[in-house]
């Protein structure tokens, strides 16, 4: 194993949820992107401070913590700038995307996501190509 190994986690209360952003972005593990996975903000910040993923897919919805404020303590807490938040909410209201962007988030994807753009912009945070 590299150091250029690249991680990232998916973060989502409901599981088929995990299992369809898994599928979708899998073929980013041939690239060597390591996959993890969290189903609460708890769960989410334990992970984001113990692995320091490159790329977060953060559920804004979710039991214990949500994605906002996990978004804040990693951004404005414990200051890892380097780790790309992509929120995810069914909420696609412009205020919901702002709060999103000044909690921290890089950026945000409303659900039902688009998996060719998911993939798409993983690859380019991961990789570095479109």
């Amino acid at each position: 194993m590299t150091n250029m190994n690249k991680k990232l986690l998916i973060v989502d209360d409901e599981a088929h949820i995990r299992m369809l952003i898994e599928q979708t972005l899998e073929e980013l593990e041939d690239e060597g992107v390591e996959m993890f996975f969290a189903e609460n903000g708890q769960d989410a910040l334990e992970l984001i401070k113990n692995e320091k993923p490159d790329l977060v897919f953060l559920d804004v919805m979710m039991p214990k913590l949500n994605g906002m404020e996990v978004c804040q303590k990693v951004k404005k807490e414990l200051g890892l700038h380097e780790v790309y938040i992509i929120l995810l909410t069914a909420k696609g209201q412009e205020v919901d995307r702002q709060n999103g962007l000044d909690m921290g988030a890089d950026r945000y994807m409303t659900k039902p996501f688009d998996p060719d753009e998911m993939l798409d912009v993983a690859t380019e945070i991961l990789i570095g190509v479109k």
